[in-house]
């Protein structure tokens, strides 16, 4: 700030502030003295002869901000890298008023900043660049009013990717709620530029800045089918909103918001969390503050654009829209690491045996039933526990490859992921041993702190790899949503009644079979028990013999299908994941029961059990050659 600009503000002439600010004011009257003298105190003025260049670095960085920043972390970004590098920081708001904003710029100028980050108030406010050039002191802005090399929060991108995640999720109708501020604008356009992308026409009737009654009505005429938020509070103001208006999300409408990377305490009771695009803030602050120290300095290492990988921090409140929001499998089960050693025989007490290959593929029954699942056409949703080895990182691949749900699956502490290693001779014929790891630990309190994922489940699909007292939950909760259960009981021995009275279908083998009904009774006389305990179907599989079905209603041999033996280690999760899913699709029992041996028939002519696992075209083109009224 010059003479000439201080005597401008103040309406006088430039000789009459050299006056006063020299004290040789004898002629001027109070009245103006006290005026002019006001000006300069303001706008931090200090006379040309009194000014020095003082080239020593003072170590402090300059932050001017426009507004408020208490809602996100950027300023703790800055603050962190700046005390990391032995610079103190000092911190002005202008609070949007152009006239304080100089001010500031003044002070910051008299406190001889060694470099400034400043968000401009608006575009006239870049005329005050000339106030840092002249004292040499760097300068970068951020923000929307910051010029053409401003340095931007990535909101705009943002929006985009939040918006085509419902896209890919065959969203038409999305509404965009806002809020004023600073991510405002650059949202807006991201939300804009995504519909353009996509050859969607932008429908201005669903830009929203408050949760009124013409965002009810479009609610109401189910003309919205998924609802992006730029900021998380308003996006909770919605989910209460359509809670209180009976609507469930993301059953009737999905919700995806934007969120700061501080936490936010909830604001309301019964929301556990919101599909979210997490903000880095605090890295964004960082970036800056990098960037201006090495400007600074003088360094060489030039630090590029900022950069935020987005992914969703969870898929809670996103589904695809209502109308077509089939219901899905949710797989409760163990999570394993598979280790296939191929043997000439399987072993025995005292007999070595040798193997010239192995193979390691994922593993476990809830890992193989959700896998053959997704990979007949369902949605699928797997709850287990991995540990926290390196194991983990190939499981969650694993899911994302094949297109399972994940967030169902959890890390456990100081433990591994299960691990089973699997003895297949050239029979086919295979024998099992298994380290639990992780899959031990999966409790009822697991399964009810996961219980949203059992939301819009049609069949829950079980196996007793895991506690006992945790499938029992597992079966409870199911039956809380809706959902048919069905049990493979691979492990334990007795079942007890209560447990089996909350299984829809139960699907034995022979020795599983045995092992819950001991004693010297017929097949007939042991199903018909169980029976009795409240199960609705069971399923009796007996490898090349086929399978028997009894209920109240049916009793029926299947035979099998025949295809070579290489290893039948998976045959029953594929078997069972047909099973689900046709019956799902609406087929009846006898059909779902014959198609899922098809699918069981040619699991167990290829290696491995998640590779020999088959898709929904392959399954149904083979069966229409073998059976073209079945599909």
């Amino acid at each position: 700030m010059n003479i000439k600009e201080i005597a401008q503000l103040a309406g006088v002439s430039a000789s009459t502030v050299s006056k006063i600010v020299n004290q040789k004011d004898e002629s001027i009257s109070s009245e103006t003295r006290e005026r002019v003298l006001k000006i300069v105190k303001e706008y931090n003025y200090t006379p040309y002869a009194a000014a020095t260049v003082n080239p020593a670095k003072t170590w402090i960085l300059g932050v001017l901000l426009r507004s408020s920043i208490s809602l996100d972390s950027t300023l703790d970004g800055i603050m962190q890298t700046a005390q990391a590098n032995g610079y103190s920081v000092l911190v002005y708001n202008s609070y949007s008023d152009i006239e304080q904003e100089l001010k500031n710029i003044t002070s910051l100028c008299k406190n001889n900043v060694d470099g400034i980050i400043w968000e401009p108030v608006s575009r006239e406010s870049l005329s005050y660049t000339s106030q840092f050039q002249n004292m040499n002191i760097p300068m970068m802005t951020i923000g929307p009013n910051g010029g053409d090399h401003s340095h931007m929060i990535p909101y705009e991108e943002a929006a985009y990717r939040i918006t085509q995640e419902l896209i890919n999720r065959r969203h038409k109708d999305i509404a965009c709620i806002l809020k004023e501020g600073r991510r405002t604008d650059a949202f807006l356009n991201g939300y804009k530029k995504c519909l353009f992308d996509n050859h969607r026409k932008l429908d201005k009737d669903l830009i929203f800045y408050n949760l009124d009654e013409a965002l009810i009505h479009k609610v109401n005429s189910h003309s919205i089918s998924g609802v992006i938020s730029s900021h998380y509070r308003e996006a909770l103001k919605f989910y209460q909103l359509m809670n209180t208006l009976n609507y469930r999300i993301p059953e009737d409408i999905s919700l995806i918001s934007l969120k700061n990377d501080t936490m936010e305490d909830l604001a309301f009771p019964d929301i556990s969390e919101i599909s979210t695009y997490t903000m880095l803030n605090a890295d964004f602050g960082s970036y800056l503050c990098n960037k201006m120290i090495a400007e600074i300095e003088k360094r060489t290492d030039t630090l590029h654009s900022f950069v935020q990988e987005f992914q969703l921090d969870n898929q809670t409140t996103v589904s695809v829209p209502f109308n077509l929001n089939a219901p899905k499998i949710t797989v409760v089960g163990s999570i394993n690491i598979d280790t296939y050693l191929n043997v000439p025989q399987l072993p025995h007490s005292g007999k070595t045996v040798s193997t010239s290959s192995s193979f390691i593929y994922p593993g476990g029954k809830g890992m193989n039933q959700s896998i053959g699942a997704a990979k007949l056409g369902h949605r699928v949703t797997l709850i287990g526990n991995v540990g926290s080895d390196l194991d983990s990182a190939s499981i969650y691949k694993s899911l994302k490859e094949y297109g399972v749900e994940p967030f169902g699956v959890k890390r456990c502490s100081q433990t591994d992921t299960g691990k089973a290693f699997i003895f297949v001779e050239s029979g086919g014929q295979s024998m099992i041993s298994v380290l639990p790891g992780a899959n031990d630990m999966l409790t009822p309190e697991d399964i009810r702190n996961r219980r949203r994922f059992f939301k819009n489940t049609g069949y829950c699909l079980i196996q007793s790899e895991i506690p006992l007292d945790t499938v029992a939950e597992a079966c409870r909760i199911a039956h809380e949503y809706g959902a048919k259960t069905i049990l493979k009981p691979s492990v334990y021995g007795k079942i007890p009644k209560e447990v089996l009275s909350e299984v829809d279908i139960l699907v034995p083998n022979e020795d599983e079979l045995n092992e819950l009904c001991p004693g010297p009774y017929t097949l007939q006389e042991k199903t018909a028990s169980l029976l009795e305990c409240g199960i609705e179907i069971i399923i009796v599989t007996q490898g090349e013999k086929g399978c028997y079905v009894r209920s109240d209603e049916l009793e029926m041999y299947f035979p099998a299908v025949s295809f070579p033996a290489v290893d039948n280690t998976g045959a029953s999760d594929a078997f069972i994941s047909a099973l689900a899913a046709y019956l799902l699709y609406g087929y009846s029992l006898e059909q779902a029961v014959k198609i899922a041996t098809y699918a069981a028939g040619f699991c167990i002519s290829r290696e491995g059990v998640v590779p020999a696992l088959i898709d929904q075209r392959s399954l149904e083109t083979f069966i229409k050659q073998k059976e073209d009224s079945l599909i």
